[in-house]
């Protein structure tokens, strides 16, 4: 059986569908504001960006694009950023680092800051949207709190497992509200999914997969020397609580995805796809995890592996395996980006449709099928610069986020959804760090098999930032 979907933003807002956890995407009337501003009902949500690189230059125009959001002001440690002026940004950077096109034109009112604390004094801001390196999330968000802003902040969750947990701490003690950017919450086809699947689609899930492929061989992000960074970059804002370290251009502003102080692919892209698998089958944590990998093919400076394999065990006896190549070519999964099996079929999906197929009968069995063929696509509706999307996901978050302000409801990726599938990439860095098999226990948040693992649930700031 094939259908086909065509989904706009809009008609996705209206119907969305309940999530496992009974989270729905709610329409809000932006003509009938329902929180208070000042004492008065106010019309427009006011948004203040936190980093706006590549990702975050993104998030501001999708934002924008919003008739019921105002850009407060703007944040980054690199001064061209926050004017908005492509043509002062330096030439080096403009090789390659995936430098935003910018240009867009704010009014007089809208504030520009290269510290976040002075954006979060600004009184006149109601929530803020966090694009900055993985290391800085923890401390810019429980800050935000603090400051009476909500948040949206993009993924992955944290740098260290500690952080995620005194995240949420510190928003129970605040009443914010939090979206964490994990896009494919907001996709209908995952929403869909998340469903049927639970209510047995293809049975039991035996086992799940997804990679990360990207052939870098043979530099790599290259070998540099230190130097002296671009001028109007704040070097040391951008370290933050992480060790002083002398600037490299393959490390900021794009390439500390591939410096395990500030990210991982693990973290970049594990942790996307991490999340959707736990969601579809409706578990919250692995019970062990085992990582094989290393830095095998390329002598560029990463100090990450370019190839990785990782296991996660979960309770329910599903294994989740996850791969990165980065140093090699692979298939993936074809036709999608997600593989689960289950006891009656196998699902292929991504954000664009899915299809099941269903299984053989094996060994002295004797059905012949326990689950109907099924396909189902969404046509392309839309663009953003080059790439076709069939889809915005990120925008139906977005929406969902700024109704969520309003409400005072549970948004669809609340942080304590966003906590639980960034832990997946820590657990396996760390079982990778230290070559062996960890076992997890979920509500303590421990590792009971090795002590010595629990010390790198996180790490000592650099001193004056501190949780």
């Amino acid at each position: 059986m094939k259908s086909k979907l065509n989904y706009s933003r809009r008609k996705f807002i209206k119907t969305g569908v309940s999530t496992a956890a009974g989270i729905a995407l709610t329409a809000r009337s932006i003509s009938a504001p329902v929180f208070l501003k000042d004492g008065k009902l106010g019309e427009k949500v006011r948004v203040g960006f936190i980093g706006l690189g590549n990702r975050g230059s993104q998030l501001l125009n999708w934002f924008r694009a919003h008739k019921d959001v105002e850009v407060a002001a703007l944040c980054d440690v690199y001064k061209p950023y926050t004017t908005r002026n492509r043509s002062s940004v330096d030439t080096k950077w403009l090789a390659g680092g995936k430098v935003p096109q910018m240009g867009e034109e704010f009014s007089d009112k809208v504030k520009r800051y290269t510290d976040f604390r002075h954006l979060l004094e600004n009184k006149d801001i109601d929530a803020v949207c966090i694009a900055t390196p993985d290391h800085w999330h923890a401390l810019q968000t429980i800050s935000a709190f603090q400051a009476g802003k909500d948040v949206y902040v993009e993924k992955p969750l944290t740098i260290t497992l500690h952080e995620g947990r005194m995240m949420i701490e510190a928003q129970k003690q605040t009443d914010r509200i939090v979206q964490v950017g994990l896009n494919r919450r907001g996709s209908s086809i995952y929403q869909e999914l998340a469903k049927k699947i639970q209510e047995g689609l293809i049975g039991k899930i035996v086992s799940a997969q997804a990679y990360r492929v990207s052939n870098m061989y043979p530099d790599g992000i290259g070998n540099l020397k230190a130097e002296n960074p671009p001028v109007d970059f704040n070097w040391d804002m951008w370290l933050g609580p992480r060790p002083y370290r002398p600037y490299q251009y393959n490390m900021a502003p794009y390439y500390f995805r591939w410096w395990k102080d500030y990210s991982s692919q693990m973290g970049n892209w594990g942790v996307h796809y991490m999340d959707v698998i736990r969601w579809l089958i409706g578990e919250q944590a692995p019970v062990s995890i085992t990582s094989h990998g290393g830095k095998y093919i390329l002598s560029d400076d990463r100090t990450i592996p370019d190839t990785m394999e990782v296991n996660f065990e979960l309770a329910s006896g599903c294994i989740i395996q996850f791969h990165i190549y980065e140093a090699s070519d692979a298939t993936g999964i074809r036709g999608g980006e997600i593989e689960l099996r289950g006891t009656k079929g196998t699902l292929v999906a991504s954000q664009n449709g899915y299809k099941i197929t269903p299984a053989k009968p094996g060994q002295f069995q004797s059905w012949t099928k326990l689950v109907d063929a099924e396909e189902k696509s969404l046509e392309a509706e839309t663009s953003y610069g080059d790439l076709a999307i069939k889809e915005n996901s990120t925008d139906n978050l977005i929406r969902n986020f700024i109704d969520c302000v309003k409400s005072r409801e549970k948004p669809v990726c609340p942080l304590e959804e966003g906590h639980r599938s960034t832990s997946f990439a820590h657990l396996a860095n760390i079982s990778l760090e230290l070559r062996v098999r960890i076992e997890w226990d979920a509500k303590n948040e421990r590792i009971t098999n090795k002590e010595a693992a629990n010390q790198l649930l996180h790490y000592e700031y650099r001193k004056p930032w501190k949780l």
